[in-house]
């Protein structure tokens, strides 16, 4: 099958932009199903690329510039390299065994995540083209993995919603959740069954690293804290005690089991509250502040409203902050980019009327890399920031 574009609308194609917009196809589409390997050719009848069609504004996800073969042997050599560059990263071991195996364009498989839990792979398809292919993911998984690897299980039904041929299952292997990983020596009780996502937010996992590095001595607030990685993370760097907070009830018995996990009761509190209203007058003060706010926009018409939001937020706690002492502050709505963010916290400064010094500027791991023709794919964007 193939698709051909407009003949004004190959430079992002040429620039190895891996999707092309419904607006840029020239052909009729309408006979075409959800999911076909499609060949997008030129005006001039030239092969540009492969990839899986959808009838949507993102119309075809692009897996190679190659005229070659989506096969088996495609999946084992794409997954093959994902694979090798997290042993790389020394993120399949025993210290550390969470991490995100395939990250979508970055890896150069865009609709597909992987997430990796101590010899678990859980899988989130965000194209039908995707999905079809579970079978030939799940052998390469297999195939490259070998002893590493003792179940799959295949969660897409969020990412592809109102699809009654969808379903949650384990795809191979099976083990009883939650199932016991580690990331840097911490452990944690991982559930893709009933936990947001797949189970875990890997993302943070360089950035709660650092916070190790700042917390010894230092009582620490931990909000929207869903399963507790950054009060855990905290507590091992030596933190005087550490308290999470999350408005779900659910993401504080998270928290709570994996404190119990790592024998840190004696030096974790956590508080079931709406961080918005809890933080703009904090019982006590903190030493550093945490702020891992869920996406306050997922697209652009919501920007404004979301940059509102991060300006309200990073104002209470600057107001809050004991004297010197400093805020972990994040992002990871894509619609705002790291530039806005980081004017956004200095208007919030500037409303507080405190000086504010920046430290450090964060981002995310290694394990979910950016696609130099995709910048897109980079999301998380975050401040370390020190309040006079």
């Amino acid at each position: 099958m193939k698709i051909q574009l407009k003949k004004a609308k190959t430079e992002a194609t040429k620039r190895f932009h891996p999707w092309i917009f419904s607006g840029a196809i020239h052909s009729d589409t309408s006979e075409i199903l959800e999911g076909t390997i499609v060949d997008v050719i030129d005006w001039n009848n030239n092969f540009i690329a492969k990839g899986h069609f959808q009838p949507s504004t993102i119309a075809v996800r692009i897996l190679t510039f190659e005229n070659e073969q989506i096969n088996q042997t495609f999946f084992n050599k794409r997954i093959t390299s994902s694979v090798e560059l997290r042993k790389k990263l020394q993120l399949i071991s025993s210290e550390n065994n969470i991490t995100r195996l395939v990250h979508g364009e970055g890896d150069l498989l865009p609709g597909l995540i992987i997430d990796y839990y101590n010899k678990v792979a859980v899988i989130q398809c965000h194209s039908i083209g995707m999905y079809q292919a579970l079978p030939m993911i799940k052998e390469a998984l297999i195939h490259v993995l070998k002893e590493d690897l003792i179940a799959i299980y295949s969660k897409s039904t969020d990412t592809l919603p109102n699809r009654l041929e969808i379903k949650n299952e384990y795809i191979y292997g099976e083990v009883t959740v939650p199932h016991i990983a580690y990331e840097n020596k911490i452990a944690y009780n991982i559930d893709w069954i009933t936990g947001q996502k797949t189970g875990f937010f890997i993302d943070q996992r360089e950035n709660r690293g650092l916070l190790k590095k700042y917390a010894k001595g230092k009582k620490v607030l931990n909000t929207f804290c869903y399963s507790g990685g950054f009060s855990l993370s905290a507590i091992s760097g030596g933190a005087t005690f550490a308290h999470s907070l999350d408005s779900s009830k659910k993401a504080i018995d998270l928290t709570n089991s994996n404190i119990s996990l790592n024998k840190m009761e004696n030096q974790h509190k956590s508080i079931v509250a709406d961080t918005m209203e809890y933080i703009k007058e904090l019982p006590e003060e903190y030493d550093i502040i945490i702020l891992d706010p869920p996406a306050f926009a997922k697209h652009k018409d919501k920007r404004h409203k979301a940059i509102q939001g991060y300006k309200r937020l990073n104002a209470h706690a600057i107001r809050q902050i004991k004297p010197g002492g400093l805020i972990f502050t994040y992002s990871c709505s894509q619609v705002v980019d790291k530039y806005l963010f980081t004017n956004t916290i200095i208007a919030a400064s500037i409303e507080s009327g405190r000086k504010v010094r920046i430290l450090e500027q964060l981002h995310q791991p290694a394990d979910h890399p950016i696609n130099a023709f995709h910048p897109e794919g980079e999301y998380l964007k975050g401040l370390v920031i020190e309040v006079e």
